[in-house]
């Protein structure tokens, strides 16, 4: 807000630093928080260290405070800027309250939907998500992946950053075949209807099938005979299906796409565009040559021709004394490759042919050593972006009965708890407003369930589980996705009974005595820049939106304790109309990069 003011005082604090040899650091800035006055602070800490490390006798703190008052004396008087004060090794620079308010207000009124956006940062960031194994359905742990990796996306891309969003569905592997597998030997020609009921069915095979392959207590010499028959079919299809069989390839063709039908329809429900698709089974035959290469160069070694498999012992390789990426397998002894094998050829297309400069993966916690181990073979590649690939982990979601397991076909399906979110709020809709068209109902009530659902699933820090409970996440107190969204639609109804669009809003100055509601909803509005950067740079989606829920409780205590439309003095209303429609502004902003709709009413 007072950028140009901020760039005179470092000009002038880099010239005395400059002209008095005094070893200047980079100068960072933090809010003061208000206390009568709004103001920013720098401190001055680093520098003396720096002295002390050169040599010079001093006390740094003593020596901080010093440097601190010598540049306060410099700067002098500069416009906009109240007061100047150096403080313990700190140099404090305040603001007129009604400058600074001012300034915030327009700020927001100029910028719209852009107010917070980041300067570009030419750097590209590649975010992987959005990735279920297919020939499964898309149940509410899968919903979590994917709210998580879009609002990270939605802020890396806000923050300034050129961003891709990727997704690498799993399409291979014994899993995808073992229901290949069932379904050509007990369901082949069946078709339900619907993209949803396919991928539905889908699971329904794999759990049938997981229950005839794996071994049962007392179980019958016939029995056992039937499991290891079964067990070598569904082998025989995997070799099949590795050697290019057209009848085995055709079929998996054709059921994946029942898959992928059912994952683009919920990314449409969900305001996900994926730019790019990546497929496991795409890596199979580039992560092979992946392989000879790291044996020709002694990385990897090769011990096929003993019965044994293609292996890397990274400890060793990274002359580490204490085990801590153990042994890997690149190849099994049949020369079929491994998740982590297609890792590495996944890896070196996202750098060559897109040219990131990073590459998040959003994956599930489980997977938290698997993804070490690939980015440390990366590195024992001589890969140079392996340093740049960042695994963001999230835990795990599980219901308040249990622990959801797709072998046991104990999962909750997205779309189930989407369709059931909607009815509830439906329901309360209709008695709520009756004269509401019906069509006009559904959509409040599909984004207030939708926004509840995301919600709920970025509340929670990611490495943390999650128990889901629907009745919490409908919820229009606390910290809930409706709670923020009717705090949107309270802004929108005091805007609407004063008809003043923002674009038409008469200026106004905040030249009086502001409440402390006002204070508290003007510091908010003015640290959503600073909460956008944060969020993007740490990949913590958790930052935006507990500020979401900060902003919205801010603005539903300003709503019940200041008069706006009832104020008889026409600068002050005029002042908070603005205030209203600045916040209205950001918390849709803010729900924005959360992947959650703002609705107009509910």
């Amino acid at each position: 807000m007072f950028d140009q003011e901020q760039q005179i005082i470092e000009a002038k604090i880099r010239g005395f630093c400059a002209q008095n040899e005094i070893p200047l650091a980079e100068l960072k800035w933090s809010p003061i928080p208000f206390s009568g006055e709004w103001g920013i602070s720098t401190s001055f800490f680093a520098a003396a260290a720096l002295e002390a490390r050169a040599g010079k006798k001093i006390q740094v703190p003593q020596r901080a405070q010093e440097i601190a008052e010598q540049i306060k004396v410099q700067i002098g008087s500069v416009d906009g800027i109240s007061r100047v004060e150096a403080v313990k090794g700190y140099l404090n620079l305040y603001f007129e309250t009604s400058e600074y308010a001012r300034r915030v207000v327009d700020e927001v009124l100029a910028s719209g939907a852009d107010f917070g956006r980041g300067a570009s940062k030419n750097e590209r960031v590649m975010v992987e998500y959005a990735q279920p194994n297919t020939h499964h359905s898309f149940h509410i742990g899968h919903a979590r992946n994917t709210i998580l990796g879009e609002a990270l996306a939605r802020l890396v891309q806000f923050a300034g950053f050129d961003t891709i969003r990727a997704s690498y569905p799993g399409d291979i592997g014994l899993g995808v075949i073992t229901i290949l597998w069932a379904y050509d030997k007990f369901y082949k020609g069946q078709e339900p209807q619907g993209i949803h009921e396919r991928g539905q069915w889908l699971l329904k095979i794999y759990v049938e099938a997981t229950a005839l392959l794996e071994p049962k207590e007392n179980e019958t010499p016939a029995e056992k005979s039937r499991r290891e028959a079964y067990d070598a079919e569904r082998r025989e299809m995997y070799r099949k299906w590795d050697a290019g069989d057209k009848y085995v390839r055709d079929l998996w063709l054709k059921t994946r796409e029942w898959s992928l039908e059912e994952l683009r329809d919920i990314l449409r429900i969900l305001n996900v565009k994926m730019d790019v698709w990546f497929f496991e089974s795409d890596a199979d035959e580039p992560a092979k040559e992946i392989v000879d290469e790291l044996i020709a160069r002694g990385i990897a070694d090769d011990e096929r021709p003993q019965g044994g498999a293609v292996i890397v012992k990274i400890d060793e390789k990274l002359g580490l004394t204490k085990e801590k990426y153990r042994t890997n397998i690149l190849l099994r002894s049949d020369g079929t490759t491994l998740y982590l094998t297609k890792d590495l050829a996944l890896a070196k297309q996202k750098f060559e042919q897109y040219h990131v400069d990073r590459s998040i993966y959003v994956v599930d916690v489980r997977q938290s050593m698997h993804l070490q181990q690939a980015f440390a073979i990366l590195k024992l590649w001589g890969f140079p972006q392996a340093d740049k690939c960042y695994h963001l982990g999230y835990g795990f979601v599980s219901l308040p009965e249990g622990a959801m397991s797709a072998r046991r076909g104990r999962v909750v399906l997205f779309k189930d708890v989407l369709d059931e979110a909607i009815r509830r709020v439906l329901a309360v809709e209709s008695e709520k407003g009756p004269d509401v068209p019906e069509e006009d109902r559904k959509k409040i009530a599909e984004q207030i369930g939708l926004g509840a659902l995301v919600y709920s699933m970025l509340a929670v820090d990611n490495s943390r589980d999650i128990v889901f409970d629907i009745n919490e996440a409908l919820s229009f107190d606390g910290r809930t996705g409706p709670y923020i969204q009717n705090a949107y639609v309270r802004a929108n109804s005091i805007l609407k009974k004063a008809s003043a669009p923002p674009a038409n809003m008469p200026p106004a100055t905040f030249d009086y005595e502001l409440d402390s509601h006002e204070v508290q909803l003007i510091e908010l509005i003015s640290r959503f820049p600073d909460t956008v950067q944060q969020a993007a740079n740490e990949y913590r989606p958790l930052v935006m939106a507990s500020y979401a829920y900060d902003l919205a409780n801010a603005f539903h205590s300003f709503y019940h304790a200041v008069p706006v439309l009832q104020t008889d003095n026409e600068n002050v209303r005029a002042a908070r109309l603005r205030l209203v429609a600045v916040a209205k502004q950001t918390i849709a902003n803010a729900l924005r990069l959360l992947d959650i709709q703002a609705p107009e009413v509910m």
